[in-house]
């Protein structure tokens, strides 16, 4: 008689044991915190600390207190603990499943869905601490002799476009934004006296620490677009603009943030070097009309 296999042990709950053995030691704040991250602990998975203190009517110092307080050394060490204890974070496909269920009963939810996170978005995009950030990228992006924008599956779109309007003020920009060989075929653009923004979220693909790495290698300081808060790209930029993508936990990311904080970025420096600017526009129309002039061989 074959015996009957063992039920494979779940991963121990570390953080529910530490909450539940230390709670009663926290002050009423760092309570509120530690029960918070209790019963929100797929959420948080990819929240930031400011996000985390934003929810609970607290400060970042506060949440971070509160996490050690529970025996961590930081958020990321419990996102660690809590990725080992559930798995990784959900797919794109769980996500847009998740959502569209959600908002299933009718135009209305999807229109709220949409607007709440761009709301949102926008009023973290003018926070003081990315406010200092953008003035920290624009001083960089003042003295570029080119701008290099990484942007890889849906960012791709907005490399692109980014790269455009860069080059519309008299700034050449250009898109890294391929994956395997072509993106190697994009880098070897990169120079030293460029800058780099790069938009990446949590997961250190490939692609992004190769293109940190030569970043590196030239002396190309890095701008990094992200929600990610301490992640491996954020260690290694000279500068992070922290952008909400809308949805939450289990929802779909929302792009139209990051897109809105590019056209600040880029209007901002158009404003440094009118002339510039405008003078660029000028020759772009006046190259647009040649070519729309019949006879012209």
């Amino acid at each position: 008689m074959v015996a009957a296999a063992k039920p494979k042990k779940s991963p121990p709950d570390v953080y529910g044991e530490r909450f539940r053995s230390r709670s009663h030691l926290l002050s009423p704040r760092l309570l509120a915190v530690a029960a918070y991250l209790h019963e929100n602990r797929h959420v948080i998975m990819e929240h930031t600390a400011l996000q985390i203190a934003a929810a609970t009517q607290t400060s970042d110092a506060t949440v971070v207190r509160a996490i050690q307080a529970l025996g961590f050394t930081g958020l990321r060490d419990l996102k660690r603990t809590l990725e080992n204890h559930y798995g990784p974070t959900l797919s794109s496909k769980d996500k847009m499943s998740s959502t569209v269920l959600a908002l299933a009963e009718g135009l209305d939810a999807s229109i709220d869905f949409v607007l709440q996170g761009h709301q949102r978005g926008c009023m973290a995009l003018a926070e003081p601490h990315n406010r200092q950030a953008m003035a920290h990228a624009l001083a960089l992006l003042q003295g570029a002799r080119q701008v290099g924008i990484f942007g890889i599956g849906a960012s791709s779109i907005l490399a692109d476009y980014a790269a455009r309007l860069f080059s519309r003020i008299g700034t050449p920009a250009y898109p890294l934004n391929r994956t395997g060989v072509a993106l190697a075929e994009q880098l070897i653009g990169m120079r030293s006296g460029d800058v780099l923004i790069m938009m990446a979220q949590r997961k250190a693909h490939r692609e992004g620490l190769a293109t940190l790495r030569e970043a590196k290698r030239l002396g190309v300081p890095a701008i990094l677009l992200t929600w990610a808060d301490g992640s491996q790209f954020c260690r290694q930029a000279d500068t992070v603009i922290l952008i909400p993508r809308g949805g939450e936990g289990s929802s779909v990311p929302l792009h139209g943030t990051v897109l809105v904080c590019l056209e600040m970025m880029i209007l901002a420096l158009a404003s440094t070097t009118p002339r510039v600017s405008i003078a660029a526009m000028e020759r772009m129309h006046d190259i647009y009309h040649a070519i729309g002039r019949p006879g012209r061989g």
